[in-house]
Formats: structure tokens, C-alpha cells, sequence
């Protein structure tokens, strides 16, 4: 048993004695019980609403119809090219077999004539069903062929499907209450996308679920992650062009950047209503099936970086299907390094010297937050290193004890940079890109206001790539202790991210976003005070990134003692998780939008939930972000 699965089982224990404490034994044995049986006998159909939840809108919507049922009409378009027998007939019935009347299925044909039986198939369908339309179309590729199926529509609503995969048998009904929803809430209803699943034969044996964040536009940069099921205004897709056939292989992702552009943003339904099939040649498996999809994503970034204004070069990603910004920074910003020290002059000497050494923005300046040191060995280092290092200011924090927060607050005052860079005096340059990099994503128009970067620990694992909130109840690190080199889940720990919050060891914010929102808050001496920071930040309208490019060496020890451990700092932990609560409310704490409700809040890893009740009862709700 690995040190992460040993902190998980104490703290199942851990919450099974404070069940068993405010609950008693037997509520504490039956949710024991309910975690076994979810955890490892409830994997069949997970994804899935369950059976009463289907019935029950089956029969809301008995004997109407598309028109009076209530729900705006969805048009999905397919385009058909030889597509196998089995496939297709599994694709048209899950759409006859929809729980709701709200859809209509435009399909454009073109298969050659070795594949007569595909329209055959089809007449048989339409037959049954009347919502069903076809058109037979010569083969101009994938966009065109769609705006060929976009013509026989009428729904107020398109959505894009492919002829091998299968709808979700409430994706209709699911879709048309969430715009429901959105219209009554007042938010935009031009745009919304849902949670996927794969699969390769049945859908109620899924293999995995893309759980996605809501709307994420630089995570979008670097990946389509929107994907299916997407849902639009047919006004709008009208408007904005349709798809292009010049970005073939990667038509939908320069679709949704169009989309997003127009709408301002897009509305995330955290259901699982599209299931992907795997097959060889379906981009499900992997960008290296279609090799052009990469050109094609590489243009339609240039594309929106063109429309919108934004300057920037369009790389390869760390892994295939995923892109980098090399964003051009504006001006040449000063960066103002803070670091504050207690003696410990072994770390900060590896810190300054890499610092130094390697960093290759110059336009920086580095102080050092003395906090109390007790060895006169100590100050003597600071005299020492202020004639070694260029520009280095040693500044004296007044207060007595150890408040990360204020002695951050204090060394403010004596920057004067238009960036505030807060580090910990025990991380290690090895990249010289680091600073650039973060500079990168703030100092561009449309960037981010706050930027975390990618720490490792001495063992090359990942420490930080990240803060979710919820995580443990309060909040905890992206894909800590994963071995460094993989892509993560959904490319997580290797694309440019949208986060609600990053770890104050290496941050870099706007020295102006810092003064707006007051600083660090010193009533969070040591835990969360980053995380508030950031939240208050998010919540005032400013942006959060990550970027897995800037990357660091942190020195903290994997087995650090916990806070728990001494009964002092086990109540001042425990003061400002309240604290965290009180500010921000629990559950906006357990809510990150960034995260997924159908991940789990137990580790660090995105793995899945053991509990998916709220999934498979359909009251995940859909939710607009700009």
C-alpha cells in the first residue's frame, strides 16, 4: 500500500468514527455499506438514469407530441458515409427510443453505391418514425456534408451527432429542460454541451465518462474537450457560418470557439447523455486514427486567436490532440518575487542561486520576507547574499509568529512591480522559461489575473498542478503524487488550465487584482489563505490559469507531519476550515466548476465517484459561465 492509499484509509476511518459519533453505529454501517456496494457492485449501467427516473418522463410525455410537448425542438445532425449496419441501427434507436418527442434526426447520405443498404435502413426508420429526415448528398467531407443535414432541419435547436455512436435515451429531454432552465434563470441559451461516455459494444458496460468542467475557453485552446453532446441555436449556427470545410478533422472545435465568441460563453449540463463508440478510425481513440485532425486544430485556433484579437503562436501540445499558446507578452512587465524566510538558509540559498541562475526574464526583483529567524547565522546569510545577488532587498516583518498571510501583505509594500510572484524559500528553478511562462498567460490582452505553475516534488512527483475546491472536504491539489510525464485526466495535467484557485508556493497575480481585492487575509495564518485568495478573486470576475509550462522543484517533504498531530495547530486547522466555510459557503466549497460532480472528492486523482445518485436521478442542473 502506497503512502496516498495509506492518508486515504485514515481518513476513511476518520469519517467513519465522526459518522458513528454524530450519527451512532448503525447510520455509520449503512453508509459503510452503501460505499462497498457502489464502490464495487454498481458499475453496470452507472451512467445511466435510473429505470423509475426513465419511466417516469416517458410517461409525462406520453401521446405528445415535438410540438406540444413543452420542450424546444432539438435537430441533430448526422451525416452518414458508409456506415455499418449494426452501428447505424443502434444509433437510430436511440433516438426513436428517446424518452421525449423534442427531437428531430437530419441525416445527409452519402455513401457510395457499394453501400445501398444504408438508405434502406433509413427508409425502414423513417417509416416508423416521421421526425426522422433524410437527403441523399454527394461526399464533399464531414462540414459540409452536416451543413447539408443543417438544411432539412426546423428545430429552434441543432445538435451534432456521429452515425456510429448512440444518444442517451433522456438526451432530448435532458437538453430541452436545461434551456428551459436557463431561460427562466435569465442566462444565455444559445450554446450548451453535456458529459460523454465511451464505449464498444454496450452502452450499459461504458468503459470510462469524460467528466468535464463547466465552460473553459483557455482549457479549450488546448483541447477540444466540449466534444458531444453539443446543442445550439440553428440562428445562431446560421449566423456564425456553419461548420468550415477548410478545418475538416477539427470542424466541431473551430465550430464551438465560433459559438462561444458569439454567445459570450457556454452552458455545461453535467449529465452523461452522448455515448462515444471506440472503434479503429474513430477519433475516440485517439488523435493518431485521423493525423489531420492536429493541422486542422491548429488552424482553427488561429483562427479565433485572429477574430479575437489575441497574439499568439500555436504549438503542439505535451501529448497528441492537445495545443499550446506561445502567447506574445505585452510590454515588459517587472515581476516583484516574494519570499519570506525563517532562518532554514540551506533551502534559500538553492532557491536564490537557481533563482538567479537560471530564470531568463530579467526584468525582475526578489525580497525576502525576514520572519523572526532565531540564528545569527541567519542574518549574516542576508548580508552576504544581498552582495551576491543583484537587486536583493532582505525586509523585516514586524509581527511575532508565523501568519503566511501577513508577512505576504507586508512585503507588498515594498514591491514595485506590476506583478506580485509569491514563492516558498524551498522551491528550485530548473527551467529558465518559468517566469516567462507565467507572465505569459497574464500579461496578454484577455489572460488570466492570477497564474499557478506546475511544481513537482524532489522524487518527480506532481505536488501541484492546481487547487480543486471541495477536494477532502476543502480543497486539495490536481493529480498530486502522479508520476510526472502523464497527460492526466482529460489532458488535465498537461494543458493550460481554468482553475478556481492555485497554491500561493508559486503564484504570480496582477499587483493591481492583489490591491483590488485586499490581499492576502490574515486571519488565514497558514492553510487556505491562497485558495480564499483566489476564490475572492474568481468571484470579483477575475481569472485563474495553470499552466503545466512553468514548472518548479518543491522542496516540501511528501511526509510532512499533519497538522492534526499537534492539538494547537489541529484548532487553528480546523478554525480556518470553518472559516473557509463561513467565507464562501460549504457548498460552493464542494461545488468547483472547474471539477465535475460525478468525480470524487475523496482523492486527487479525478477519479470517479463512488456515488453517482445525484447523475442517475437527473438533478445535476446546467450552469452558464462566461
Amino acid at each position: 500500500m502506497d503512502q496516498q492509499q495509506r492518508k486515504r484509509m485514515a481518513q476513511l476511518g476518520q469519517y467513519a468514527v465522526q459518522v458513528a459519533r454524530q450519527e451512532g453505529l448503525p447510520a455509520m454501517l449503512r453508509r459503510g455499506a452503501g460505499f462497498v456496494r457502489r464502490r464495487f457492485f454498481g458499475r453496470k449501467a452507472r451512467y445511466l438514469p435510473a429505470k423509475k427516473v426513465l419511466e417516469a418522463q416517458r410517461a409525462e410525455y406520453e401521446g405528445k407530441t415535438r410540438e406540444n410537448c413543452g420542450l424546444p425542438t432539438i435537430s441533430i445532425l448526422t451525416p452518414l458515409y458508409n456506415t455499418p449496419p449494426a452501428y447505424l441501427r443502434a444509433f437510430l434507436d436511440s433516438f426513436v427510443g428517446q424518452t421525449a418527442p423534442n427531437g428531430q434526426l437530419c441525416l445527409a447520405d452519402a455513401s457510395d453505391a457499394d453501400h445501398p443498404e444504408v438508405g434502406r435502413i433509413v427508409a425502414e426508420y423513417q417509416a416508423r418514425c416521421p421526425r426522422i429526415r433524410c437527403r441523399k448528398v454527394e461526399n464533399k467531407g464531414i462540414a459540409a456534408n452536416t451543413n447539408a443535414a443543417a438544411l432539412l432541419a426546423d428545430g429552434e435547436y441543432l445538435a451534432l451527432a456521429d452515425h456510429d455512436d448512440v444518444l442517451a435515451p433522456h438526451a432530448m429531454y435532458a437538453m430541452g429542460q436545461a434551456i428551459l432552465d436557463l431561460r427562466a434563470e435569465g442566462k444565455p441559451d444559445g450554446f450548451l454541451y453535456s458529459d460523454e461516455a465511451l464505449f464498444e459494444k454496450d452502452i450499459r458496460r461504458p468503459l470510462t465518462a469524460h467528466f468535464k468542467p463547466d465552460f473553459a475557453p483557455d482549457y479549450l485552446l488546448c483541447c477540444n474537450y466540449i466534444c458531444h453532446l453539443a446543442v445550439f441555436r440553428r440562428e445562431l449556427y446560421v449566423g456564425v457560418g456553419g461548420e468550415r470545410g477548410e478545418y475538416d478533422g477539427s470542424q466541431d472545435h473551430d465550430l464551438f470557439f465560433r459559438l462561444a465568441e458569439a454567445v459570450g460563453g457556454a452552458a455545461h449540463l453535467p449529465q452523461v447523455l452522448y455515448y462515444w463508440r471506440v472503434h479503429s478510425g474513430s477519433t475516440s481513440g485517439g488523435a493518431a486514427a485521423k493525423p489531420y485532425v492536429t493541422a486542422a486544430a491548429k488552424r482553427a485556433i488561429e483562427a479565433h486567436l485572429a477574430r479575437t484579437g489575441q497574439q499568439g503562436q500555436v504549438e503542439d501540445g505535451l501529448f497528441p490532440s492537445t495545443y499550446r499558446v506561445r502567447w506574445q507578452i505585452q510590454g515588459q512587465p517587472k515581476v516583484s518575487v516574494l519570499i519570506p524566510n525563517k532562518d532554514h538558509t540551506d533551502d534559500l540559498e538553492q532557491c536564490l542561486h537557481s533563482l538567479y541562475a537560471r530564470t531568463l526574464w530579467e526584468n525582475y526583483e526578489v525580497i525576502v520576507i525576514e520572519n523572526n529567524s532565531q540564528q545569527p547565522e541567519t542574518f549574516a546569510y542576508y548580508k552576504q547574499a544581498q552582495r551576491r545577488y543583484d537587486g536583493l532587498r532582505v525586509v523585516q516583518y514586524p509581527g511575532k509568529g508565523f501568519n503566511f498571510s501577513a508577512i505576504n501583505n507586508f512585503g507588498r509594500r515594498y514591491a514595485a512591480g506590476s506583478y506580485l510572484l509569491l514563492l516558498n524559500n524551498d522551491v528550485e528553478v530548473t527551467d529558465g522559461d518559468w517566469m516567462t511562462e507565467l507572465l505569459r498567460q497574464c500579461a496578454r490582452p484577455g489572460g488570466g489575473d492570477i497564474c499557478g505553475a506546475m511544481l513537482y516534488y524532489p522524487d518527480d512527483t506532481i505536488q501541484h498542478a492546481g487547487v480543486i475546491t471541495g477536494l477532502g472536504g476543502y480543497a486539495g491539489h490536481s493529480h498530486k503524487y502522479k508520476q510526472r510525464g502523464g497527460s492526466g485526466y482529460m489532458f488535465r495535467a498537461a494543458t493550460v488550465q481554468d482553475l478556481s484557485a492555485v497554491t500561493g508556493a508559486c503564484m504570480l497575480v496582477k499587483a493591481s487584482v492583489w490591491d483590488a481585492v485586499g490581499g492576502l487575509d490574515e486571519r488565514f495564518a497558514v492553510a487556505f489563505n491562497d485558495v480564499d485568495f483566489c476564490l475572492r478573486a474568481r468571484d470579483a470576475g477575475f481569472r485563474i490559469l495553470w499552466t503545466p509550462y512553468a514548472w518548479l522543484y518543491h522542496h516540501e517533504s511528501k511526509s510532512r507531519g499533519a497538522d492534526d498531530a499537534d492539538p494547537a495547530k489541529a484548532r487553528r486547522f480546523a478554525a480556518e476550515q470553518q472559516r473557509l466555510y463561513d467565507r464562501h459557503g460549504r457548498e460552493n466549497i464542494l461545488d468547483d466548476p472547474y471539477y465535475n460532480p460525478s468525480l470524487t472528492q475523496d482523492r486527487e486523482d479525478f477519479s470517479e465517484s463512488a456515488d453517482l445518485k445525484k447523475l442517475q436521478s437527473g438533478q445535476l442542473k446546467v450552469r452558464f459561465r462566461q
